[in-house]
């Protein structure tokens, strides 16, 4: 007969196999954890949708003023103050003589050599149309302006910023890609702008400068950082704001502009923001917002988008883009005033996203039609979706849509 010390090992040693297994899994979640921690550290993680964020003060989403001050001040008319075919400075440029003007938006692009789709580009012979399916091509180059989020500094200079996860410098000649997509401005407002130092934002100012390729969100100084481009011709004039929230702490790697160093235009608190909007408003007939915001990877608006949204719109925005999270995100409206959250990757990276093209017509009392053009990230080319894709991203951006029309050709309009 076994003894009872016997019978009880085979429970021992189960009991023992059990504990190890659950120690390894539990050290390879938490491996995991931090591993992802690390690679999403510029960014809180996203609130749980049933937040209120009404909820939200003044002073929590920046703005130094209470709620019902605010709204006082901000919905005050603004009177115009310029003439039309009044040419001001190096910031005005030209229209074309038309009574609308088409405005088409990109989300983020890179074009650092390092990274897959430089790798592509010039496997595929560094033909773009290889690349980026032709007829969206199209509609950027016949568009009167074209803009992307340019997430990356132009440098062969500097050293990659410490501790950052994702660092990405392109060389200087490649921005004529940007100019060969038929970009005529991109955004440097955002948190890849100063990945390899203070060098690095310089060396980008200078490449674009000198490829004649307007920029705004960042620049050698506040003042630079904060410019509002305007666009104007005989029958209206359209005034381009951007800036960025992201890297949301006291010390970010990607600094903020000052009086006297370099960076960028910074809205974490999102006072300034307000004010420039205001002047832009005050000197235009449309103001367009560009803003880098949002947390990757998600779907779900984060705390700060709809109060501060709300806080632009009032403030004189007529329009606003968002850009950051690396996948669509909704489209609502603030009264009157749509805001596409953000517009995901364009010709970004080798991940499989849905991604789109977005086309402003604007005429001088503001956004008269907006189209939301369906398009897919794969393989490192950019597609125009057709067929039951181009349907299946539609219904997608409806359900995540609330305020927001969008008909069969991706036409957007405000739900009643």
């Amino acid at each position: 007969m076994r003894s009872e010390l016997d019978v009880r090992r085979p429970k021992d040693v189960v009991l023992s196999v059990l504990s190890i297994v659950a120690g390894v899994l539990l050290f390879g979640a938490l491996l995991t954890f931090m591993i992802y921690r690390k690679q999403t550290e510029d960014v809180p993680q996203a609130q749980a949708p049933s937040e209120s964020y009404s909820e939200l003060t003044a002073e929590e989403i920046g703005l130094s003023d209470s709620s019902e001050n605010r709204s006082e001040t901000l919905q005050e008319s603004t009177e115009v103050t310029y003439q039309p075919g009044e040419y001001k400075g190096d910031n005005t440029y030209q229209l074309p003589d038309k009574e609308t003007i088409t405005f088409t938006f990109a989300g983020d692009v890179l074009l650092d050599d390092n990274y897959s789709i430089m790798g592509t580009y010039r496997a595929r012979g560094s033909i773009l149309e290889k690349c980026i399916d032709p007829n969206l091509l199209a509609r950027m180059r016949e568009s009167d302006l074209c803009l992307v989020n340019n997430e990356f500094t132009y440098t062969d200079r500097g050293e990659p910023t410490e501790g950052k996860s994702f660092t990405f410098r392109a060389k200087p000649e490649n921005v004529e890609i940007i100019k060969e997509m038929g970009v005529d401005v991109v955004s440097i407002g955002n948190n890849h702008t100063y990945d390899y130092g203070e060098i690095s934002l310089l060396d980008t100012i200078d490449t674009l400068e000198k490829a004649e390729l307007p920029f705004v969100g960042a620049g050698r100084n506040l003042e630079e950082a904060s410019k509002i481009i305007y666009y104007e011709n005989d029958h209206m004039r359209i005034g381009l704001v951007c800036a960025t929230q992201i890297e949301r702490y006291g010390n970010p790697n990607t600094k903020g502009a000052t009086e006297d160093s370099p960076g960028t235009f910074r809205c974490m608190d999102p006072a300034a923001l307000v004010e420039k909007i205001k002047e832009a408003d005050a000197n235009c007939d449309v103001v367009v917002l560009y803003v880098h915001w949002g947390t990757e990877s998600t779907d779900v608006l984060d705390r700060y988008q709809i109060p501060q949204a709300t806080a632009y719109a009032e403030a004189g925005a007529d329009v606003i883009v968002g850009a950051h999270p690396h996948v669509l995100q909704e489209i609502g409206y603030e009264g009157d005033v749509p805001v596409f959250y953000s517009l995901g990757n364009f010709w970004f990276s080798s991940k499989n996203l849905d991604s789109c093209l977005l086309t402003l017509e604007i005429g001088k009392e503001g956004v008269e039609k907006a189209q939301f053009v369906p398009a897919i990230t794969e393989s490192c080319s950019t597609l125009e979706a057709t067929d039951a894709e181009k349907v299946r991203i539609l219904d997608y951006m409806r359900s995540i849509s609330e305020d927001a029309l969008i008909d069969e050709n991706g036409y957007v309009t405000k739900k009643q």
